[in-house]
């Protein structure tokens, strides 16, 4: 797990700037919408894949690695909100299949938690709106050592 994380940990001059957006700004200030940050290649390749083999009507990524016990500017931990009518006539578990498979490499790798809502067209427009993810439990982020086996990993 350690070192799936650590090969997600970007410069720490990028990871310097995100920590201050993550912790100034609410996740509603994030703009799904728009094309990720070029320093983001996890989310990058997340929007990439969904939207090519999924063709979304819409499509959401929201990195929520800033609310879990990771280094600051990972990307280890993902929303998705995937409106597709490919999704017509699919069962929901079918339908995270989908998702799950155009994201195996990420998932292999580096992306520890995935949240996946996969609607059709007519089920987005009943409920638009991105359910939240609970909050972090801690895992290690009551460890005071954790820097140091960071540290330990990356050697």
């Amino acid at each position: 797990m350690l070192r799936r994380v650590l090969r997600c940990v970007p410069p720490a001059s990028t990871r310097l700037a995100f920590t201050r957006l993550a912790f100034t700004r609410p996740l509603a200030h994030f703009r799904p919408h728009m094309d990720p940050d070029p320093s983001r290649p996890v989310e990058r390749a997340i929007r990439t894949k969904l939207s090519e083999s999924l063709q979304p009507d819409h499509l959401e990524v929201h990195n929520e690695s800033h609310m879990h016990a990771v280094p600051p500017g990972s990307e280890s931990h993902f929303r998705v909100l995937v409106v597709s009518s490919r999704f017509d006539g699919l069962p929901l578990i079918q339908r995270h299949r989908l998702v799950n498979e155009a994201l195996k490499q990420e998932l292999s790798g580096c992306v520890h938690a995935l949240a996946i809502q996969a609607k059709t067209l007519e089920q987005w427009g009943g409920d638009p709106t991105l359910g939240k993810s609970p909050a972090c439990m801690g895992g290690s982020r009551g460890d005071r050592t954790v820097e140091e086996k960071l540290k330990a990993g990356r050697e």
